[in-house]
């Protein structure tokens, strides 16, 4: 029974191979193939991220040497890289030297790309966002300051202190005092955000009627 059994199972095993050996090797064969692709895929996009962070870097070095066309020369392929880090950092750098040129308009239409492009991570649109906003602050409605930056100036966002900032200077035009004075309370007493804005925010709650010194100095001991 045991010599009929072996050998039922190797007229199974050659029947096997006979009718589907070739697939067999092939799917080895191609998934050898697209894992050596997938190596080099990998390896090629170490080396593409490599080279933009030395482009990058370039363009800095443009900079701090007063070369701003050189610098925007080495900008422009990186502002529409693949890579979203790049991508952003570019495109901020180009609206920076916007900004040195007292070119506001150019500089929001940049800031306002980053902030429409949906594939970016949230914070980086927001701090697009807030900077298209500061550029174009003078020009703006206090109203459409503060619809833009609504969902931004809350507390607990990373962002909350410059645009808490901006939408309680909207409020102040808007003669809305109350909030205002409501909104550079939450900004004194916010610890994440920087000094001299807390500072500021103290020294313009104090004037609107809410004392924001008291409960900043208990924050402090906190």
């Amino acid at each position: 029974m045991r010599e009929v059994d072996d050998e039922l199972r190797r007229d199974q095993m050659t029947s096997f191979w006979t009718r589907w050996g070739l697939w067999v090797i092939g799917a080895i064969v191609i998934g050898l193939a697209l894992f050596g692709a997938y190596l080099f895929w990998q390896h090629r996009q170490r080396e593409a991220a490599g080279a933009e962070g030395e482009q990058l870097q370039a363009a800095y070095d443009a900079l701090a040497a007063a070369d701003v066309k050189g610098a925007s020369v080495k900008l422009a392929p990186l502002a529409t890289s693949d890579r979203d880090g790049y991508r952003v950092l570019a495109q901020f750098t180009q609206a920076d030297i916007l900004l040195q040129k007292d070119n506001l308009k150019g500089a929001a239409a940049k800031f306002a790309a980053v902030a429409a492009d949906t594939s970016l991570a949230q914070p980086f649109r927001d701090l697009a966002l807030i900077r298209q906003t500061a550029a174009e602050y003078d020009t703006l409605k206090p109203q459409v300051v503060v619809e833009r930056l609504r969902a931004v100036a809350v507390p607990g966002n990373p962002y909350f202190g410059s645009a808490g900032e901006m939408v309680a200077v909207a409020q102040l035009r808007m003669n809305r005092r109350d909030q205002a004075g409501r909104l550079f309370g939450q900004i004194a007493q916010d610890k994440d955000v920087p000094d001299t804005l807390r500072q500021r925010a103290v020294q313009m709650a104090g004037v609107l009627g809410v004392d924001a010194v008291t409960r900043n100095e208990d924050t402090k001991t906190q």
